[in-house]
């Protein structure tokens, strides 16, 4: 039985993720660690696949959304501290029994946790305090600070091992923006300093994200959390960061067959869409689809991939598990490889295309799209 792979796979460069790591890493002082955020499959990466390689290329910290999540890289292997960001409270069993961190929010949360804890007879498991400091998704508000201080003081149950809020507008440098982020960096400061004085230690803090570290790198504090830029996307436009970064996935499918067509012969896909407008039109399908990440929205020749040193533009609408590209005049043959998105195309072309960003592609490409790691250039 023929694998995935053998007709589509999204190939995850070691070298050019090694590449992004080092850069990142230089950025920062010998003494701030770096957690990787590898939740929603490792941004469509592969989690398990991108964790391995995290893992070995000496991360600190992994970040993931949610418990399923954190379980997966334990069932995997990997044994590096794992954060959970939104931990909830269903999932505490899971969490003790996988040796995740979770997320505290709200004072609810927390107080789950612990009865949690005490029907074990667990004391000092480690936890993470997110600060609402101009999100406002979740995290503790300023207002809540000293309920949950006088909490904390009296409860052996709990090791608060850092303390943690996010920048929401550090990526997109407008007139206000920079402002708005050091006012929450300053808030930031305030409320972990308030939660340390109570509790009596310092906890590890952490609040720059990708482009945080690029933006506002005097304030790495303890840990930083790289998402996007750990992929190869800059998510700062403009930004001298993206010329340093490598994309690390590429998504390749290889030609199933080969058409040649004449205005006679009819429409290409579905709806008719597929004009054939003069005789010798060279038609190759592809097995990835709209089902594999392929917006629907990139069909009809508005955008269009790599094959031979040649781009080739889609034609018809998007399939569910195929699409159709016009290889007229290209050199092609059944089983050639075609890049859908890596170095040309980029991702982030498409995301330009779609009037979206790279973070959705990346995360549209299903499970069933087989993940390989290329450890050579």
């Amino acid at each position: 039985m023929n694998r995935r792979d053998d007709f589509s796979r999204l190939e995850l460069s070691f070298p050019n993720c090694l590449n992004n790591y080092r850069f990142f890493r230089s950025r920062l002082k010998p003494s701030t660690k770096l957690l990787i955020l590898v939740k929603a499959n490792a941004y469509g990466h592969g989690a398990v696949e991108f964790a391995s390689m995290m893992q070995q290329a000496g991360a600190d910290y992994l970040a993931v959304a949610l418990p399923v999540e954190g379980v997966e890289l334990r069932q995997a292997g990997i044994s590096l501290p794992i954060l959970v960001l939104t931990s909830g409270t269903d999932f505490f069993e899971e969490i003790l029994s996988y040796h995740l961190e979770p997320g505290i929010p709200n004072l609810f949360t927390l107080q789950a946790f612990v009865r949690v804890l005490q029907d074990r007879g667990i004391h000092d498991y480690p936890i993470h305090l997110k600060l609402d400091t101009g999100m406002h998704r979740l995290g503790f508000m300023s207002d809540e600070l000293e309920e949950l201080s006088e909490y904390l003081q009296d409860c052996p149950y709990v090791k608060v091992k850092s303390v943690y809020s996010h920048l929401s507008v550090a990526d997109e440098p407008e007139p206000g923006n920079d402002e708005y982020s050091l006012g929450q960096i300053k808030l930031f400061i305030e409320n972990a300093g308030k939660i340390g004085d109570a509790i009596g230690y310092k906890p590890m803090w952490h609040m720059l994200n990708t482009a945080g570290i690029e933006r506002f790198p005097e304030y790495q504090f303890d840990m930083v959390r790289l998402g996007i830029g750990i992929y190869g996307i800059d998510p700062v436009e403009g930004s001298c960061m993206g010329k340093s970064l490598k994309p690390v996935a590429s998504l390749k499918a290889k030609i199933l067959q080969i058409k040649t067509l004449s205005p006679s012969d009819g429409t290409i896909g579905y709806g008719g869409h597929g004009k054939v407008l003069k005789e010798g039109i060279r038609i190759a399908t592809i097995p990835v689809g709209y089902a594999d990440g392929i917006d629907r929205h990139l069909g009809r020749g508005k955008a269009s991939f790599s094959l031979n040193g040649h781009r080739v533009p889609t034609i018809g609408n998007i399939c569910m598990d195929m699409c159709m590209l016009d290889v007229t005049g290209i050199q092609a043959e059944v089983g050639d490889t075609v890049t859908i998105f890596g170095k040309d195309p980029t991702v982030c072309e498409l995301a330009g295309i779609l009037d979206t960003i790279p973070y959705e592609i990346l995360t549209s490409v299903p499970r069933r799209i087989e993940r390989m790691i290329i450890r050579t250039e």
